[in-house]
């Protein structure tokens, strides 16, 4: 057996934490699978070579953290659909000798967010422009909603994130100034808080949101995984709204990961008793 045609792993920044090596660790040997997932602390000068010695120890796969997502992508073979759609890739597979890039982000805050809702002709709302809502946007456009506002401050980023919806999407999107507090509109069915506000060490930071406005219909949503529960979603939950952590989403993307690279369905279960303990 060659042993390096089982590693897997991550390109991340010196200063990026990575709670994903101790989960997807814990999946393979639950599992018993001979893998390795492996974090490498990657400068923007170096990816190119990440990439090659990747290929070159015949990696099965490996994630990329920001700020690589984009720039990683000239150094591919080629990219799965949604990854094309938004331009961002946070998982590479090896596919018939290819390195392809895949995004599973979205995907991963999909399937948190079904286990609740089915998206499908849903208004929903995103809060945020960045690469999260980005993915996250592209992902629930393709489930087929009906319609996302995207509530953002930098009106270009916004633009840019709705326009990309609309011209490559079914679904209908506009944007939302967000320089004052906002209010959930009556018709919308989803919120989602796609932005790092409430992320530890800030945990008592605040969104520029008007809670009175949730109802008890709503479904609230949030992509921060330390704390899994925000003071966004503790609001939401004291006005009867069900509510969705960021758990799920790191998690699932961890499932879906694994399953690109070994071809396996691993219990999520584990990567969750696995992820409290590290975070």
């Amino acid at each position: 057996m060659n042993f390096l045609s089982k590693i897997t792993g991550s390109f991340s920044t010196p200063s990026a934490a990575n709670p994903t090596v101790a989960m997807v660790e814990a999946a393979y040997k639950h599992h018993g699978l001979d893998f390795r997932y492996l974090n490498c602390e990657v400068l923007p000068k170096d990816l190119e070579a990440a990439v090659k010695g990747a290929r070159a120890m015949n990696w099965v796969g490996f994630n990329c953290s920001l700020p690589h997502k984009v720039e990683v992508i000239k150094f591919l073979d080629g990219l799965g659909e949604s990854a094309k759609l938004m331009g961002a890739v946070n998982c590479v597979v090896l596919r018939d000798g290819k390195y392809i890039g895949e995004n599973t982000d979205g995907k991963g805050f999909l399937k948190s967010l079904k286990s609740i809702i089915d998206p499908a002709g849903k208004s929903i709302a995103i809060l945020g422009a960045g690469g999260a809502a980005r993915a996250i946007a592209v992902e629930l456009a393709l489930e087929n909603a009906s319609r996302i506002t995207v509530v953002n401050r930098d009106q270009n980023k916004g633009k840019d994130l709705v326009d990309l919806i609309n011209n490559k999407t079914k679904c209908k999107s506009e944007f939302k100034d967000w320089s004052t507090k906002f209010e959930v509109p009556d018709h919308v069915q989803i919120l989602v808080n796609a932005t790092s506000i409430g992320m530890s060490p800030d945990i008592d930071a605040r969104i520029n949101i008007n809670p009175d406005s949730f109802r008890a219909d709503l479904v609230v949503a949030d992509v921060i995984v330390n704390p899994p529960m925000t003071n966004l979603l503790k609001d939401a939950k004291a006005k009867g709204c069900q509510i969705v952590d960021g758990l799920g989403m790191v998690i699932n993307q961890a499932v879906l990961g694994i399953k690109f690279w070994t071809g396996e369905d691993v219990d999520p279960e584990v990567m969750r008793k696995k992820l409290l303990e590290v975070l």
